[in-house]
């Protein structure tokens, strides 16, 4: 729950900011919301001081930013900066028309005399003066001289924008400028970067369609291939079973360990479909460049739709049951191969058999099902915990105790540190520390915040139960990858 202010609109549907999506869990596909309407001066000043919305862009989950860029944000600052494209004084006005109260910098001067602006330096317009900072961006590893981002004196000097720097839960300028200048000056920062990244892309123009999935028949052939190498991997793997010469596993049956080795065999297919998918689609294809930037999806959904969809699961292991000895009448009794036990060698652009059709649904119907449990349970227990914990408080001399005055901790969460404050989960951030002490020379000492507590992914997350997505299957997720279970209507 947060306090929004009222602005009276035509219409009959309300509207608030597109940033404010991922705390409320929201999307425009029919969710309904409450409105409370404030009656007392008590009610105002609390909903002002403490629920407004610029004061909880940090969430206490993991004191990074709930509150941020998301989806054509990310791609248009990715755009605006990406290799450092220069603006003609038409573009460069029609981008910087969306901000109020600017100063517009000095134009840089071509050979041929005619002033032009580039992206970076129109990004830096929005940055505070004193700003200095050094990470690594999303498309690091792909490209590590773009990669690698750096702003001195509030100006970018080099790297690309996209959803490491500005992202909700993962953005790193985001995350500086909410603890180092305060609530107010983030939301102006996330105000300002959005519409200059919204100018940014319709300067640009951006779309995506069926035709980003194709590739080469080259391509489409050794991935084929790859699939059929597999495949045949699988067919000696269960002879060698048949005959008792597989090595058996330390602590595994020998059936287990031949599942174990299959799945590890065709999860190999689906990896090199991927990748051999994404070399030639490209950096320049719109849904790639989606998927690096981190405005929504990923390579994994890229390479299923384009190189082959892969083993079906439920809970983690081939598909078995069906009918007796098989799982479907199509194949003989006892089969133990590849395509008899749900791998789909399409993808979804070629389209799937009527047996792996069915065999995905088989996967996706998992999914279904566990959202929907997950969602009651965690709410049960949300509403345990809230009601176990009502009466609890803290007081003035740093205790956390109950109703009656009993100490239930002597230190709040048991080190006095709140959370929303700390930097991601940590009470002080030493690589910020160096970097401020010692300006340059500190990039010796740093070991960026990679591996730190990030938060959602929101460009790759699904938001409603019934967008279930293979990731969830295929992919080991933390604790932290869902952030509010359980979706819209």
């Amino acid at each position: 729950m947060m306090a929004h202010r009222v602005k009276i609109m035509q219409g009959r549907t309300f509207r608030f900011n597109l940033c404010d999506c991922p705390p409320y869990n929201a999307d425009f596909d029919g969710d309904e919301m409450n409105l409370h309407v404030l009656q007392s001066d008590e009610a105002r000043a609390e909903a002002r001081i403490l629920m407004q919305v610029q004061e909880n862009i940090l969430s206490p989950r993991y004191g990074g930013p709930i509150i941020g860029a998301i989806h054509d944000h990310i791609t248009g600052a990715y755009f605006l900066t990406h290799k450092n494209p220069h603006f003609n004084m038409f573009e460069a006005m029609n981008i910087l028309s969306k901000l109020d109260n600017i100063e517009i910098p000095k134009p840089f001067i071509d050979d041929d005399g005619t002033p032009y602006w580039t992206g970076r330096q129109l990004f830096s317009i929005v940055l505070p003066k004193d700003f200095n900072t050094t990470f690594k961006a999303n498309i690091y590893d792909d490209e590590p001289e773009e990669g690698l981002v750096k702003i001195r004196n509030g100006e970018l000097i080099s790297g690309t924008i996209d959803v490491k720097a500005i992202g909700n839960s993962k953005g790193k300028i985001l995350d500086r400028i909410a603890r180092d200048y305060g609530s107010e000056r983030a939301a102006q920062f996330l105000n300002e970067v959005t519409r200059l990244a919204l100018g940014a892309l319709m300067n640009h123009g951006f779309s995506t369609g069926i035709g980003d999935e194709d590739i080469p028949e080259e391509a489409a052939l050794q991935i084929a291939n790859f699939n059929q190498e597999c495949i045949d991997k699988v067919s000696q793997l269960v002879d060698s079973y048949r005959e008792g010469t597989l090595d058996q596993m330390p602590g595994r049956s020998l059936r287990e360990t031949l599942e174990v080795e299959v799945m590890k065999v065709l999860g190999q297919a689906r990896d090199e479909a991927g990748r051999v998918a994404g070399k030639h689609l490209g950096m320049s294809n719109p849904a790639v460049i989606m998927a690096k930037a981190g405005a929504r999806g990923s390579m994994l959904n890229l390479s299923q739709m384009a190189g082959c969809v892969g083993q079906q699961a439920v809970r983690g292991e081939r598909l078995a049951r069906g009918y007796w000895n098989r799982t479907l009448p199509h194949f003989e009794k006892g089969d133990l191969g590849a395509y008899a036990r749900g791998f789909c060698s399409n993808s979804y652009k070629s389209g799937l058999t009527p047996t792996e059709f069915f065999f995905h649904a088989m996967g996706g119907r998992e999914g279904l099902v566990d959202t929907a449990v997950r969602t009651s349970r965690s709410g049960y227990m949300q509403r345990r915990l809230v009601s176990a914990l009502e009466d609890l408080k803290l007081t003035g001399d740093g205790t956390v105790r109950n109703t009656i005055g009993t100490v239930i901790q002597f230190k709040y969460g048991e080190d006095g540190v709140d959370p929303t404050r700390t930097v991601r989960g940590k009470a002080i951030d030493l690589d910020d520390l160096f970097a401020e002490v010692m300006g340059d020379d500190a990039e010796e000492l740093l070991h960026h915040m990679d591996e730190n507590d990030a938060g959602d992914d929101y460009g790759a997350k699904e938001k409603d139960e019934m967008e279930y997505t293979e990731e969830e299957d295929n992919e080991e997720h933390d604790d932290l990858d869902t952030d509010y279970d359980g979706g819209g209507e």
